[in-house]
């Protein structure tokens, strides 16, 4: 197996237009063009700024209990003003000493988002 990285990830959500207005609007994603599936679930797709995708898919599941992602991020506590602004509550930052300063939130569908400022330019 010769594995490059990680092209997308999906989550599932219940609300899709509040949802894909988060990741849009707040967070800053770009809604890409998603292709018409013969089986299809609604969902949107957005671009990140590295050129991997975050797929929203709609699909009412319980909370998954420490499931989460992060993205990584240059400040966060810019990311904490930015989601708090727009009425997020933002837990953080936390340190974890030499390694990362982070910060979470729920997502409109209640996904849990890690926004993550790494200590140490060397390690990913």
């Amino acid at each position: 197996m010769d594995l490059i990285g990680v092209h997308h990830v999906s989550l599932n959500v219940g609300d899709l237009e509040a949802t894909t207005a988060f990741y849009r609007d707040v967070v800053g994603l770009e809604v890409l063009p998603r292709p018409d599936h013969e089986i299809s679930v609604p969902g949107t797709w957005l671009g990140m700024p590295d050129g991997r995708e975050l797929h929203l898919l709609v699909n009412d599941v319980p909370e998954a209990k420490g499931q989460h992602f992060a993205f990584q991020v240059a400040d966060v506590d810019a990311v904490i003003a930015t989601l708090t602004d727009a009425g997020y509550a933002a837990r953080g930052p936390r340190v974890m000493e030499g390694i990362c300063r982070q910060a979470t939130c729920y997502d409109p569908s209640g996904n849990l988002v890690e926004f993550n400022q790494r200590l140490n330019p060397s390690r990913p």
